[in-house]
């Protein structure tokens, strides 16, 4: 890996493109190496795990909807909609596939610097591929690179201490990805990178207060906006340069100023894309941060015994963890029991009481009105607070992957003064935890999402092409899709501008 030193630059100082973040990536796209076979094997793992969470959610609303715009756009030869067997225009793929991989929050993860869940790049590159009719091979490769491309971006830039939301590492690593897949020049794929990171860059608001659908619906259009990038710079069509480092550039004037030193490791010439192997999924619909903290509570509720007599819960945790899910956030919606379900999968305090009454978590039942109104939850609920401990903010951010953490130590306080302790450092599906994800548990996590959704003939198509990915012709990459059982998804959209 080559680091490279990333600064904002004023007009006069005329900073050659070589010499631009945009331009390097477009050079790690543009490389021709080949995908290593486990890095091959785990992409196929993550198609599944998206194929998995996408299944769950086609009945959701946001999905429906973001179902219906894209079905409104009819296109041949075009990219498959999940649910559904039409074709669409591969953006507007992007946009249904993405939002219905997104809405409950159940994917791969990726934290450092700022935070990431990069699975996101996979349908926009996937709809790319079957509308231009690409194999099993390039798509492999497109998917290696934008992986690489936002695993290196968020290990070097925090977008989230500025309040931009981390989409703004999305819309490039997904230009970059497409690119890949297409065989295209870095001239193009830098100017598609810079079109992508411009039209993708939006503040935090998003993950903040009264969380909305807009949640979901966020990386989906960051993937909707790169194939568009893609299109125009394929036409020739140029974006704003320095678009990292200019005087007025997203460094300069969006993050930390003209001050702002950055270091963005990536991949040297000839170097294989293997950032995806440092990612990890999740066992558990909720943030990442949480995954830990709900094995933790199933671990502890036989030792607390009866929930009643618990006086107080702290969670001693990493800065981040504390200020995005917990009671650093200052949002008075998350100990609320009449707040959305993106705002309690986002809220550590109702989670780990939920955790703890049911020794148990569930992407649908740990989320419904009548478990959030439940006169025990709330009680419970409401005696958790979390406390930021320097210690876990350092493991968070160790450079050692071997010993970061992203859990917490958890003090529960009874009514007569006994306090029952016990800490977590990674999830147990985490592939440092107890029970590490492999293509079993992938699939395993398939079965149990689509069941009751999709077929199981159609379950095993599918399988059967995601294992076999890179050896995928053409045809059978046109393939990879999931449709629902007959008239589930009937009447489940509102109507719209586009019918």
């Amino acid at each position: 890996m080559i680091t490279h030193p990333v600064r904002s630059y004023a007009s006069e100082e005329d900073l050659p493109r070589d010499r631009q973040l945009a331009w390097k990536i477009a050079e790690v796209a543009a490389d021709p190496v080949p995908v290593e076979a486990d890095v091959a094997a785990m992409i196929a793992n993550r198609v599944i795990d998206n194929a998995a969470v996408a299944a769950a959610s086609l009945g959701r609303g946001p999905v429906a909807n973001a179902r219906a715009q894209a079905l409104a756009h009819p296109y041949e030869p075009g990219a498959s909609v999940f649910g559904v067997g039409a074709r669409v225009s591969p953006e507007w793929a992007a946009w249904a596939n993405g939002t219905a991989v997104r809405e409950l929050d159940f994917h791969d993860t990726f934290l450092a610097a700022d935070y990431s869940h990069p699975g996101d790049n996979i349908p926009p590159v996937l709809a790319v591929a079957q509308h231009r009719g690409l194999d099993g091979r390039a798509l492999l490769r497109g998917i290696a690179t934008g992986y690489e491309v936002q695993v290196d971006l968020v290990r070097g830039i925090c977008l989230h201490e500025h309040r931009i939301d981390h989409i703004a590492h999305l819309g490039p690593s997904a230009a970059a990805g497409i690119g890949t897949l297409l065989g295209l020049s870095p001239e193009v794929i830098y100017q598609a990178v810079g079109q992508a990171l411009h039209t993708t860059t939006t503040t935090r608001q998003s993950r903040k207060g009264a969380i909305s659908s807009w949640k979901a619906y966020a990386p989906a259009f960051a993937g909707k906006l790169a194939v568009e990038a893609v299109d125009r710079a394929m036409r020739g069509e140029g974006a704003p340069s320095p678009i990292w480092e200019g005087e007025d550039g997203v460094i300069a004037r969006l993050l930390g100023g003209p001050a702002a030193r950055y270091e963005v490791p990536l991949p040297g010439p000839g170097e294989s894309k293997r950032a995806i192997m440092d990612t990890y999924t999740k066992e558990h619909s909720a943030e990442y941060q949480s995954q830990a903290l709900i094995d933790l509570a199933r671990r502890l509720a036989p030792q607390i015994g009866d929930l009643g007599r618990v006086k107080e819960i702290l969670i001693r945790t990493s800065h981040h963890t504390h200020n995005v899910i917990g009671t650093g956030a200052n949002d008075p919606e998350k100990s609320d029991p009449d707040a959305s379900r993106e705002t309690l999968d986002h809220s550590i305090l109702y989670i780990f009481a939920v955790a703890l009454e049911d020794r148990d978590w569930h992407h649908e039942r740990s989320y419904t009105p009548e478990r959030a109104h439940r006169e025990s939850t709330v009680a419970l609920w409401h005696k958790v607070r979390t406390v930021e401990d320097p210690e876990w903010t350092e493991r968070y951010h160790d450079p050692d992957p071997d010993k970061r953490a992203f859990g917490g130590r958890v003090e529960v306080t009874l009514d007569d003064g006994t306090q029952i302790a016990d800490e977590l450092a990674v999830a147990d599906a985490h592939p440092r935890g107890a029970r590490p994800f492999g293509r079993e548990e992938y699939v395993a996590k398939f079965r149990t999402l689509a069941e009751g959704v999709v077929a199981e003939a159609e379950q095993d198509r599918f399988l059967d092409l995601a294992v076999r990915l890179g050896e995928l012709d053409a045809r059978e990459v046109r393939m990879l899709n999931l449709e629902a059982a007959p008239g589930l998804l009937d009447s489940q959209a509102r109507g719209g501008l586009f019918r």
